[in-house]
């Protein structure tokens, strides 16, 4: 063993590595946590566990009973469902699709080119910095940064000479860790919204939040978790990582003749893309625009939402054909599809590793187990009794936790705001200051989640670099990033709350 592996061995994060990398492989540790999932639903449902909570969108209190997989129902879910799931598992088309773009931009030297002009301008000292930022406006177009930024991420600093997994650390952490974060609003502000609106509404209180209610600390948010996120990626990331020893070789060659020329026309077609797009999207009576009953206007939020992956998939394949053609890469629809292909070819264990995380969701979402968990600490932080900012920072914990079980930021909010919500209401906490809390520990702890849907993509990716890479390098890696963001966002909100700053335009702390 040499010096760095000793170094990374080291410590707390060294034994969570360890501890993780030992587990079996990750197909089969899917597996694994399913059967546990199916024994726990059985014995769950023979002890009739179950929560109450208030249900916003049925205006009722609703119980909950843990549903077992032990059962002749359950075991005919688990058969019946299988193919299901894993059709629906919602990353695996958004991953397949986009890849298939990507896959036409890579295949015909692209993305290296890009890469290799763009390095050459920014100045290495920033290139952390702008990798997490880029993650974090990523989220403006909902999941395309999971698929896009974070592989990127791993190309990017592979290009300038630097760890690729630290790159995609960066990358991760900005698009997932910072996905309440962003210099604009979107469709997940539209979203968290609306369900705390519900809930206000079902409690009876007279109390209406708008899509701007925390914009103004995203936008602060988004400057600290930058210079964080860049600050753990230079200084503990990278140095644990130690000198990357993979397979990946960047190219260092000057760009030819025909790679500048080609460039430049990817330049010109990417450009005339994107504004006809534009055209499409942003105009008052646009095509890709619709109604949106949360903003009670126009707005291209369902676009951002289901559209626009085709748009990110065309974004690609059209600067990648014009450059392939180019520079003689492309030279009839065979080679064009040949991109494509070898995209896929490479995805191949992706596509096994989906079909069993689907399975494991799936059954932790049948059996009710993360509602029921998600409740009871609802449950238990209601009983300590608290107030004020402790209260805050107790809520921040607790929603840490439970997001480690339930990967959808918004299936957990619909449980946790018809509890939280009103109950901090009546503490005086206004509804804006509880939903930034909880997006703040939801953001915090998802980069550490292997039930987060995208968590089997990015471990995929990461062994792209790095064969031996396991749930336990990815997570001992990702871990800095999570206790950072939580321990210095969690401050900014304290500060915000010393100096009752507003959380957005007309967006109190306090009633």
């Amino acid at each position: 063993m040499n010096d760095i592996e000793k170094q990374q061995n080291k410590g707390f994060f060294g034994w969570i590595e360890r501890v993780g990398n030992k587990l079996p492989n990750p197909v089969v540790l899917f597996i694994i946590l399913a059967a546990i999932v199916v024994v726990i639903s059985g014995i769950a449902g023979a002890a009739d566990l179950s929560v109450e909570y208030f249900d916003a969108a049925e205006g009722e209190n609703t119980t909950v009973e843990a549903v077992s997989l032990l059962s002749a129902e359950g075991l005919n879910h688990i058969f019946n469902s299988a193919v299901d799931n894993f059709t629906g598992f919602a990353p695996l088309g958004t991953v397949l699709v986009a890849m298939l773009g990507v896959g036409v931009a890579e295949w015909t030297g692209l993305i290296a080119a890009t890469l290799k002009r763009l390095l050459s301008n920014v100045p290495a000292f920033l290139l952390s910095a702008a990798v997490v930022f880029a993650g974090i406006l990523s989220n403006i177009a909902s999941d395309v940064g999971y698929i896009v930024i974070i592989p990127l991420g791993a190309l990017i600093f592979a290009g300038a000479g630097r760890h690729p997994l630290a790159g995609l650390a960066a990358a991760f952490a900005g698009v997932s860790g910072g996905y309440s974060a962003n210099l604009l609003v979107g469709p997940v502000d539209a979203i968290v919204v609306e369900i705390a609106n519900a809930a206000l509404s079902s409690a009876g209180i007279n109390y209406e939040m708008s899509i701007t209610a925390n914009w103004y600390f995203m936008i602060v948010s988004t400057v600290l978790l930058t210079i964080v996120g860049a600050l753990v990626t230079d200084k503990f990331v990278e140095p644990r990582l130690g000198e990357y020893k993979g397979d990946y070789r960047p190219d260092f060659e000057s760009l030819s003749k025909d790679e500048l020329r080609g460039l430049r026309n990817a330049l010109i077609v990417l450009i005339v893309y994107v504004i006809i797009m534009g055209f499409l999207m942003f105009p008052q009576g646009a095509l890709f625009r619709g109604y949106d009953e949360a903003i009670g206007a126009e707005s291209i939020n369902d676009f951002l939402a289901t559209g626009l992956l085709l748009a990110i998939f065309l974004l690609f394949v059209l600067p990648g054909l014009a450059y392939g053609i180019t520079v003689g890469k492309i030279k009839n629809s065979s080679d064009f599809v040949q991109g494509m292909t070898e995209a896929m070819s490479s995805m191949g264990n992706y596509i096994v590793l989906a079909f069993f995380a689907a399975q494991l969701i799936d059954y932790f979402e049948y059996t009710n187990l993360g509602t029921i968990l998600a409740v009871s600490g609802a449950d238990l932080l209601e009983s300590i009794h608290l107030t004020g900012l402790p209260l805050i920072i107790g809520f921040i914990i607790v929603a840490g936790f439970i997001n480690l079980f339930i990967g959808s930021a918004s299936a957990k909010w619909a449980i946790l705001a018809p509890i939280f919500t009103p109950m901090l209401y009546n503490l005086n906490i206004a509804p804006e200051m509880t939903l930034i809390a909880y997006r703040i520990a939801d953001s915090s702890t998802n980069v550490i989640s292997p039930l987060l849907n995208y968590f089997p993509m990015i471990l995929i990716f990461a062994q792209r670099y790095d064969k031996k890479a396991g749930i336990g390098t990815l997570v001992s890696t990702m871990l800095a990033y999570s206790i950072a963001f939580l321990i210095s966002w969690t401050i900014l909100l304290i500060i915000w709350f010393l100096f009752n700053l507003p959380l957005g335009p007309g967006a109190s702390l306090t009633l």
